[in-house]
């Protein structure tokens, strides 16, 4: 369906006033009429949203609906076409590579397939973020990667290489280098894509307890269904590069729109049950 352009506004500002409704807190990160194409195929259509400090926010909507796109414009590895992205009050969505080292400091990422290097060990993928942003003291790097390991609750595993993890091990080494930093925010980007029930049961809780403990702020796209309602605060839904929900999981779980229910339930459209 192509959304024109009255209809996409309305959904704009509709899920934008709906999802500031009730919410408490300082905004960490801010965007306003976030536009990105590619080519001649329009991504996002004009976002606006707000993400509070100490949150989780789950982004759900369907495949090309957006999601991946958004969040690399958090973190500065895309820039918008038209809008504006802040951090703690500082524009990003303008700033050269190097300027945005400040706030890649505060918001890491983790990739969907973890991207860990196959010839570093734990330790090493681990304290690779850390050379990187110029830490060249051993002794630092060594206490810093055990102590981002004891957060994934993976301990004593520094000299593990990759092909000795399952994927869930994977996963959390993956989440030890997101962290070790000691950001603000976290990324996630499918966090429980090729993992069994169980093991994203255990992901989740270390997302959680990243906001519990730590404070951290955290943003998660996912497809896991049951990982919106044990994990988010609060749920954006996306679809056809447009916010067209948000809400709370409670809120979530108890609506009757067509297009969220469908989703939850993983019925397509034309399926007539």
């Amino acid at each position: 369906m192509e959304v024109g352009f009255a209809e996409g506004r309305m959904w704009r500002k509709v899920a934008f006033m709906k999802g500031m409704k009730g919410m408490k807190g300082e905004v960490f990160l801010k965007m306003r009429g976030i536009e990105k194409s590619f080519g001649a195929q329009q991504v996002l259509r004009g976002v606006d949203l707000d993400v509070y400090r100490g949150e989780t926010l789950v982004l759900l909507g369907g495949s090309g609906g957006g999601k991946s796109v958004l969040m690399k414009h958090m973190v500065g590895l895309l820039q918008p076409d038209e809008g504006m992205v802040t951090l703690e009050g500082k524009v990003i969505s303008e700033l050269s590579e190097r300027e945005l080292t400040w706030a890649r400091r505060k918001i890491s990422m983790m990739f969907q397939n973890g991207a860990l290097f196959d010839s570093l060990t734990v330790g090493g993928n681990i304290g690779f973020a850390l050379v990187e942003a110029g830490v060249r003291d051993e002794e630092e790097i060594r206490r810093r990667v055990e102590e981002a390991l004891r957060i994934v609750k993976l301990p004593g595993q520094e000299e593990k290489m990759p092909s000795d993890l399952s994927g869930g091990m994977r996963k959390r080494v993956a989440l030890a280098r997101a962290v070790v930093e000691k950001p603000c925010c976290v990324l996630y980007d499918e966090p429980h894509a090729g993992l069994d029930p169980v093991t994203g049961d255990s992901i989740d809780h270390l997302i959680r307890d990243l906001a519990k403990d730590h404070g951290i702020t955290n943003v998660v796209i996912t497809h896991e269904i049951r990982s919106v309602f044990r994990i988010a605060d609060r749920v954006v839904f996306m679809k056809e590069g447009l916010i067209y929900w948000v809400g709370t999981p409670e809120e979530l779980r108890e609506s009757d729109d067509p297009v969220l229910r469908n989703f939850i339930e993983g019925r397509s459209e034309d399926s007539g049950l």
